[in-house]
C-alpha cells in the first residue's frame, strides 16, 4: 500500500526540479496592493492583473484612495480583468472596512481576512503565505484540477481539497506546493489538453497509472 505522505513529497520534489522559479507572478509593493491584486486575479490571468495594476497603482495604492473613488471610476480602472464590476464593489467596500476596523492595515488573521468583501479562502491563504510568511495553501482551479488528476485528493469541493492537502503535505511546504501545482497546471496539466506524454509526473500520476 502506498505511503501517501512519501508519495506527495516525491511529487513535490519532481515539481520543484521542473519549476525551480515557481512563485508569485503578481506585482505588488505593499500588503494592500497584494490584496487588491489577488482579489482581481479570480478568473483572470496574472498578466491581465499586472497590466491593470501596473497603471492603477501609479495613481491609487492606499485604502483611503480606493475608498474615495467613485465606483464607476474604479470599474473603469479595472475593466481589463474578468468580473470587474463585482470586483470594483468588493474592493471599495474592502477599503472602507480596512479604514474603519483595521486603521488602514491589512489584517494577518485568517478569519479577519475572510471577513473582507471579495476575500475567499484562496485569497486568505495566499495573503497569509505570501505577505505574512504564515502557513497557507490556497486552492484555485489549477490546484483543484491538478491534485485531483494526480490522485492526491478526490473531491469536487475546494474547501475539502484544501483540508485534505493540508493534512497530507508538511506545513512548511504548503505555500510552495500551492505555487508548484499552479505552475504545473498552467504549463503541463492544462484543463483541456494535458501534456501527459511529457509530464514529469507521468510515472506517479493516477491518471496514467
Amino acid at each position: 500500500m502506498i505511503d501517501k505522505k512519501k508519495w506527495v513529497l516525491h511529487i513535490l520534489q519532481l515539481l520543484q526540479k521542473e519549476y525551480p522559479d515557481a512563485g508569485v507572478r503578481l506585482k505588488w509593493t505593499s500588503y494592500f496592493e497584494l490584496l487588491v491584486a489577488v482579489v482581481l486575479s479570480a478568473q483572470s490571468t496574472d498578466a491581465q492583473v499586472n497590466r491593470v495594476t501596473g497603471e492603477m497603482f501609479k495613481k491609487y495604492n492606499r485604502p483611503e484612495e480606493f475608498a474615495a473613488l467613485e465606483l464607476s471610476e474604479l470599474e473603469e480602472l479595472i475593466r481589463g480583468v474578468g468580473l470587474y464590476k463585482g470586483k470594483a464593489r468588493n474592493i471599495k467596500k474592502m477599503a472602507n472596512i480596512l479604514l474603519e476596523q483595521y486603521e488602514g492595515q491589512v489584517p494577518s488573521d485568517f478569519n479577519a481576512l475572510l471577513g473582507l468583501p471579495g476575500v475567499g479562502r484562496k485569497t486568505a491563504n495566499v495573503m497569509l503565505a505570501v505577505a505574512f510568511q504564515q502557513p497557507g495553501l490556497g486552492v484555485d482551479t489549477h490546484v483543484q484540477r491538478v491534485t485531483n488528476r494526480i490522485g492526491l485528493v478526490n473531491t469536487k469541493n475546494p474547501v475539502q481539497t484544501e483540508q485534505e492537502l493540508k493534512a497530507t503535505i508538511p506545513i512548511d511546504l504548503w505555500s510552495q506546493s500551492h505555487h508548484l501545482f499552479i505552475f504545473h497546471g498552467r504549463k503541463t496539466c492544462m484543463a483541456r489538453k494535458p501534456n501527459c506524454n511529457e509530464c514529469v509526473l507521468k510515472d506517479c500520476c493516477n491518471k496514467i497509472m
